[in-house]
């Protein structure tokens, strides 16, 4: 197939290089670059940062309104939009309804994928035969593509861990040793199922690689510019020299005020992405937001309903 990738950076780079080994004729398109060689694409793959997502888009209404049949659009990017509160998929709808939505995420670092390391992710459609469809097509041999229909909760799982590796960075920051690491990765993810089934999702699908498994490896590795910029701030420094360190956007920033707003907004009790809103957009020292946290009061540990 002929396929376009929006996106010149690390990851876009990455999924470009999948979709060549696959057998693909791809097209990477960078900011600034012409839109026109996307026009013969028969499906987009979408890797540009979630707040730049909507003004990408904008500029493919021509391709998109006149490539005839609705046109696949593989969303790749983690978060959820400021100042509307919505997820990635939910923006293409609004700007693109011609287009054909899908989610590709999971555990996977752009410089593993690009030396050949096995990596699993997970491609998610609203049918599950373009699910597999996809999977089957950009899947190699070490790069495990598995399908679902639940768009909005391997959307939320990609979202929401960029947040919590915020907080994990924090930790290991300020030298809370591994055993603090485990019980913030433990009790985030408890927060990430909560919001999943309060927002509808499914929370099972939040136990799978877009999920757990994208927590476990961004809670824990340098490699992860969430975790780093956790790790910075931890270290004491402030919030724009921590931004200013890191290689790149760090999505979980950028989300987790919407985040901690759309909690709020359903009701959600989460405390960890409470914290790490406290410390990001509100300038609070994170000691004060530890000593928060550890001074909750004690409850079970699984909650009912």
């Amino acid at each position: 197939m002929k396929l376009g990738v929006l996106g010149a950076g690390a990851w876009g780079s990455a999924l470009a290089h999948v979709a060549r080994t696959a057998g693909h004729e791809v097209h990477v398109w960078s900011r600034g670059g012409a839109l026109e060689p996307l026009r013969e694409a028969q499906g987009l793959i979408l890797a540009v940062p979630a707040q730049g997502v909507r003004e990408v888009l904008s500029g493919l209404k021509s391709i998109v309104t006149n490539s005839g049949n609705r046109l696949p659009l593989i969303i790749s990017a983690k978060g959820i939009e400021q100042g509307t509160g919505l997820f990635m998929n939910e923006v293409v709808a609004q700007v693109l309804p011609q287009a054909k939505p899908m989610v590709l995420s999971g555990p996977s670092f752009a410089a593993d994928v690009m030396k050949g390391l096995p990596t699993a992710v997970v491609m998610a459609a609203r049918e599950i035969t373009q699910a597999h469809q996809w999977a089957e097509a950009l899947s190699l041999p070490q790069f495990r593509i598995y399908a679902s229909d639940d768009v909005k909760g391997v959307e939320i799982g990609g979202a929401l861990k960029n947040v919590l590796a915020i907080a994990c960075g924090i930790s290991d920051g300020r030298g809370l040793g591994d055993s603090a690491r485990a019980a913030l990765t433990t009790r985030g993810f408890a927060e990430l199922t909560r919001f999943a089934a309060k927002m509808g999702a499914n929370p099972d699908t939040l136990m799978g690689l877009s999920g757990l498994g994208d927590l476990l490896l961004t809670c824990s590795s340098r490699q992860s510019r969430n975790y780093s910029f956790g790790h910075a701030l931890g270290e004491g420094k402030s919030v724009a020299a921590a931004l200013a360190q890191s290689r790149g956007v760090v999505e979980g920033a950028a989300t987790v005020k919407i985040a901690q707003a759309l909690a709020r907004q359903h009701g959600v009790d989460m405390p960890i992405v409470d914290a790490v809103h406290a410390i990001v957009d509100e300038g609070v020292a994170p000691d004060q937001e530890i000593a928060r946290l550890l001074s909750r009061p004690l409850g079970p540990e699984i909650r009912q309903g």
